[in-house]
Parts: structure tokens; C-alpha cells; sequence
């Protein structure tokens, strides 16, 4: 018997958690769902992550609201995939901010991108008709740009490639706060669908090397000692080396696809079949670890009729 496409029976209601990881700085999670950020300055707001939609916005909103009453002047995507940004329009920021690569990403993909997530995740595009239209970018960045929310500085940077070619993250120098994005998960299993998995270890050892003493990765809970933030990235490289260096040994030995998909499947599971959506992300990773180890360097865009392809192919 087939399972079921993607996240498609994950239906039920996760609990919400707003942490505060230092004075003004706050992370919102859900039990494994798509994680924000929200650092509150002298005379305005920053949100990170937007949700998947303006509905499912509107609990970050509320938990901002019950902090503080100062506008929501900036929102920072740390990358481009619809679960993320697409509820952009509920915060009413001033500007929105993104890498120049996660720009060229929502000119490249965007639309294709929206039609596949909606399909792979039901609950999370929850009021969908409320979404105007793709989200863009005011204010692009090439390497890194600094804002004062008054006195408070806030660093933002894209120290390389990983989850996606574009990743950012949002870096708090003087508390040690990092918002990671889905550079860095907890608990969760990476998503690598449009990732460069052979740069993703380099960047991880940037994230490192800052020492964070509070981390909000991209699923799973806020972290808030340096031992659990180090644990985090570790625990990311380690999925995506095994992933990628698995990849290479299957092209190696002259495997299929399938044949690729099931000695990882394999391999991984006793490691982090436990961890949040693995059954749902090992088809796409596996896909995008074959291609990346088969010489394909740039992401092959996924449009919901691939998405259903390769899942048949790789789940019958």
C-alpha cells in the first residue's frame, strides 16, 4: 500500500510556544510546524518568517500584540519556499526584507513553488484565499546589512548556501540570538529540495563559529544554551553530509533512482527516523542528493505534477 502523499494526513493542531531568548527577543514555534522570529527594538518591530498564509500569520501577530503595541516596521524572509512567506501581507511591514538570491528564486520558481507546497501541506495553507499573490522583497541584500531598531543591532546575513541558495539569517551580536531559518533544525528533518547540500556543511561551521547562546531554527523548539545550539547544527550537518556522501556512493555504484532511494531509507532511518516530517522529506532529499551527486549543481524546479511522480516512483 502507497503512503500518503507528503503531509497530506497530518491534520491535527499543534501546540504553540513564544519564548522569550533574551530581553525583546522572542521564538515562535509549533511542534515540528514552520518556526518565527520576532526581536522587539526601541521604537519597532521585526518579524522573521512569515507563515503560509495571512490566517496562519495572525497567531504570531497575537503573540507579538501581547508583548508589545510598537508597529511591525520590518519582516525578514530567510528564503524562499511558500510555507514561509506567503502570509507576508498580514503584518503590514514597512519593508520586507530577503538575500538577492532568494529574490532570484521567488522570479524563478515562485509560482511552481506555491502550487507544490499547497498540495504537500493542507493544514498549513489553512485560509489560502486570503493570499494575495506572490510575496516580494523592498529591500535586497548581497552578503549582509545591518539595522538599529534604535539602539538595538540587528545583523542580517547570508553566509552561505544550504537549505537553499539564498539562505539568510538574522544575528542579535550583542545578546548571541540567531534566527537560522531552515539552515538549522531541531528535532525536524531538513527539507533539501532545493538545496546545495555540498555547501551546506561550510555554512553550518559560519553559524558555529558566532557561538550563538540561543538559536530558533527553521522547526523545532527555541534553543537557549550554547550546548543545544552547537547540538542543533551538528545534528544538521550530520543529516545532510550522510544524505549527500550516501547519494554519491549510490551514483557510484551505478543505482537508479529507486534503488538510491531505498538504501538511504535504509541507512537513515535507525539516525533520524524519529525526527518531525521524515517520511515526508526523505523522497524530495533523496531526489535533489541524486541529482546534486549526478553532476545537476542547480536545483530542478518542483511543480506539484513532479512532486506526484516521484513520490509514486519512489514510494510503490
Amino acid at each position: 500500500m502507497a503512503k500518503e502523499f507528503a503531509s497530506k494526513g497530518d491534520l491535527g493542531e499543534k501546540k504553540k510556544t513564544f519564548l522569550e531568548l533574551a530581553p525583546g527577543a522572542y521564538g515562535y514555534t509549533a511542534e515540528g510546524d514552520p518556526n518565527s522570529g520576532v526581536i522587539i527594538g526601541d521604537d519597532c518591530v521585526m518579524v522573521i518568517e512569515a507563515q503560509a498564509t495571512p490566517r496562519m500569520a495572525e497567531d504570531v501577530i497575537a503573540k507579538v500584540r501581547s508583548v508589545t503595541d510598537k508597529p511591525i516596521k520590518y519582516l525578514v524572509l530567510t528564503h524562499y519556499h511558500a510555507v514561509r512567506v506567503l502570509g507576508a501581507s498580514a503584518y503590514g511591514a514597512e519593508e520586507i526584507i530577503t538575500s538577492e538570491k532568494t529574490y532570484e528564486m521567488i522570479l524563478e520558481r515562485g509560482q511552481q513553488d506555491w502550487k507544490s507546497e499547497f498540495e504537500r501541506f493542507p493544514r498549513l495553507f489553512r485560509g489560502h484565499e486570503s493570499i494575495p499573490g506572490l510575496t516580494y522583497p523592498t529591500i535586497t541584500f548581497k552578503e549582509k546589512m545591518t539595522l538599529f531598531l534604535g539602539k538595538r543591532k540587528v545583523e542580517i546575513m547570508h553566509l552561505g548556501e544550504g537549505h537553499t541558495r539564498g539562505d539568510s539569517v538574522v544575528w542579535l551580536p550583542e545578546e548571541k540570538v540567531l534566527f537560522a531559518g531552515d539552515l538549522v533544525e531541531y528535532g525536524a528533518t531538513p527539507y533539501c529540495g532545493d538545496a546545495q547540500l555540498k555547501n551546506w556543511s561550510a555554512t553550518l561551521q559560519r553559524l558555529s563559529d558566532l557561538k550563538p547562546q540561543a538559536l530558533v531554527p527553521g522547526r523545532g523548539e527555541a534553543l537557549t544554551t550554547e550546548m543545544q545550539c552547537q547540538e542543533a547544527i551538528l545534528g544538521t550537518a550530520e543529516y545532510t553530509s550522510m544524505l549527500y556522501n550516501q547519494a554519491l556512493l549510490s551514483r557510484t555504484k551505478g543505482e537508479t533512482l529507486k534503488q538510491c532511494y531505498d538504501r538511504l531509507m535504509t541507512s537513515m532511518s535507525p539516525h533520524f527516523g524519529h525526527w518531525v516530517i521524515f517520511e515526508h522529506c526523505m523522497p524530495f532529499n533523496v531526489s535533489r542528493a541524486y541529482d546534486e551527486a549526478g553532476g545537476i549543481a542547480h536545483p530542478r524546479i518542483w511543480t506539484d505534477k513532479r512532486d506526484l511522480e516521484m513520490w509514486q516512483l519512489l514510494n510503490h
